[in-house]
């Protein structure tokens, strides 16, 4: 699990909080503010027991620890075979042109070694060269909140021409897609990259332009989890790239808040329902109808 993004970040809190507790022990609230600065906000809810715990043996019950030097981590041969493998998906590409080809190892694996089974095979062209530029253009945009000037066809096929003041990406699972949510002169947009024909900075002054207030579009559902079979830990997992919050309620029960884009809602329904009876949706209202709908849906199917 060293690959996760979860583990990832914890042998990079791990690493920091050791590096302290050489020069003095640790007290508890040190140790909290290490992993709130490196790590998740609801990591200290596995992170600070396990070393306190004595569970992962690098922390004395005193904050001290039995390591004389700062630990450090250079890559393994097993970390160069993923980060190759990695490096094979075209989406690296979007991010960075250059990539350390590592060529003294072989990827850890490649496209032909698993089937995405519940994906649209439609996603967006990631090797086209022109949606590179235009992923580009609107990264820098975003970052120095510049105006972009977009050409792009509608959902009918007709091209239309846009103003936009772009606020965040956002990439879909299930459809393989980016989309990109700003705002206009009229109301909040969201734009598929994969229908932008043309894209580039705006020279207008924005705070001249009659633009209205950039409204959010994020939803949130919570959920109580019993943790049996690590759900919790496969939870966190499943929705590392949602904003969310943990609450623990009891020794073995936590409660969940997903925060999610309302245009992944089904998306949403589907990966809840795929831990079975080991989460239960609370709020709000309107969610937990959509999961009976489905479960009553998908139970005419079966009898049929």
């Amino acid at each position: 699990m060293i690959f996760s993004e979860i583990y990832g970040v914890y042998y990079k809190t791990v690493a920091e909080i050791l590096k302290e507790a050489i020069d003095h022990p640790q007290q508890k609230n040190e140790l909290r503010e290490i992993i709130r600065k490196n790590a998740f906000k609801e990591s200290i809810l596995n992170i600070e027991p396990a070393l306190y715990e004595e569970r992962w043996q690098l922390l004395k019950r005193d904050g001290t620890t039995p390591i004389r030097k700062a630990p450090t981590m250079p890559l393994t041969t097993i970390q160069k075979r993923w980060l190759k493998a990695i490096s094979l998906d075209p989406r690296i590409r979007l991010f960075q042109d250059e990539w350390t080809d590592f060529p003294e190892v072989e990827p850890l694996f490649t496209k032909d070694d698993y089937d995405v089974f519940d994906q649209y095979a439609d996603g967006d062209p990631y090797e086209n060269e022109e949606y590179r530029s235009h992923f580009k253009t609107i990264l820098n945009a975003i970052k120095n909140q510049d105006l972009l000037a977009i050409e792009m066809k509608n959902r009918r096929g007709k091209k239309i021409e846009i103003q936009l003041m772009p606020k965040y990406l956002e990439y879909s699972e299930k459809d393989d897609k980016f989309r990109l949510i700003g705002f206009s002169k009229r109301c909040t947009r969201t734009v598929n990259l994969g229908r932008i024909l043309s894209c580039k900075r705006d020279g207008s002054v924005y705070e001249n332009l009659p633009m209205q207030k950039f409204t959010a579009r994020s939803r949130k559902v919570i959920f109580e989890l019993a943790d049996e079979r690590k759900a919790l830990e496969r939870v966190l997992l499943h929705f590392a790239n949602f904003e969310k919050q943990t609450e623990r309620i009891n020794e073995n029960h936590y409660r969940v808040t997903v925060n999610y884009d309302r245009d992944d809602e089904t998306e949403m329904v589907i990966r809840i329902l795929s831990f079975g009876p080991m989460i239960k949706v609370t709020e709000p209202d309107h969610f937990v109808n959509l999961i009976k709908e489905r479960l009553i849906r998908q139970k005419v199917v079966d009898n049929e």
